[in-house]
């Protein structure tokens, strides 16, 4: 997957510095790739991060739709004194790292969580299906300029009655040939706009023989914030409450931390 337009809007909202922009530029772009994982149209898929003693306290990232959100909850001043490649101890001290799915349909949710180690989240990710779901997993991501590309490649269970789960096979013959192939991709190549993704496929896996393309999701900025809802929510608070959160006008000032916008919503409307 490639992020481009998308990428710049949510970034636009935020004026992080460098490091922290590419922490989430990645985290974005993982996010994106395990959306596509999701079983139903209307699931979400969830990427959060909590750490202590480090830049980084908090990074939420999710998926719904197609649509992607992020943001970092970070030190400004700690953020300058950061390495020019940061590791993920560098950022976020000592945590963890937490996945989780919630499936729509059937209202079913899965979750795995990782600790925060190594040089780069998609690392993380791949700690996460080793040991979560025990599925051979590669994931790549290249950042050139404004835009981030990425590259998530899995061993596939099989059926689950009656034959053997593919995913415990980790010495199966053939994963460890298309896990040498994937590696073989740029951070150039899944970054740059001019080079078709489904060229990229063609490049990696010609050798296999069948290269099947599916069609293709587009995808966009998503924040979910809306007066009317955030309205419902305070609805629910009770009078008092409500009229604790409120300033001398009577203005209850909610923020996204998404999108960093600011809505302010009269208390005696409620």
């Amino acid at each position: 997957m490639r992020l481009e337009t998308t990428l710049a809007q949510i970034l636009s909202a935020h004026g992080y510095p460098p490091a922290i922009e590419a922490l989430l530029t990645e985290s974005l772009v993982v996010t994106a790739l395990l959306g596509t994982l999701l079983k139903d149209a209307e699931g979400q898929l969830t990427l959060q991060a909590q750490a202590e003693g480090g830049v980084v306290t908090l990074l939420v990232c999710d998926y719904q739709a197609g649509k992607i959100r992020g943001y970092v909850q970070h030190d400004a001043e700690a953020a300058k004194a950061l390495p020019f490649t940061p590791s993920l101890t560098d950022l976020f001290g000592t945590g963890y790292l937490c996945v989780t799915f919630d499936q729509a349909v059937s209202g079913e949710r899965y979750q795995g969580i990782v600790p925060l180690e190594g040089m780069s989240i998609a690392e993380a990710i791949e700690s996460y299906f080793a040991q979560s779901e025990q599925i051979p997993s590669l994931v790549r991501v290249g950042i050139d300029g404004d835009v981030a590309g990425g590259l998530l490649l899995q061993h596939l269970a099989e059926g689950e009655e009656g034959r053997e789960r593919l995913h415990t096979r980790l010495d199966h013959p053939d994963w460890e040939q298309v896990e040498i192939l994937g590696s073989t991709i740029k951070a150039n190549e899944l970054g740059d706009p001019n080079l078709p993704l489904e060229t990229i496929a063609w490049r990696l896996f010609s050798e296999a023989g069948d290269v099947r393309v599916s069609g293709s999701s587009a995808l966009s900025r998503g924040c979910r914030c809306d007066p009317d809802h955030i309205r419902g929510v305070l609805s629910r608070f009770p009078e008092d409450e409500r009229a604790a959160m409120a300033d001398d006008q009577g203005i209850i000032s909610v923020d996204c931390a998404f999108c960093a916008k600011a809505f302010p919503i009269i208390a005696a409307e409620l």
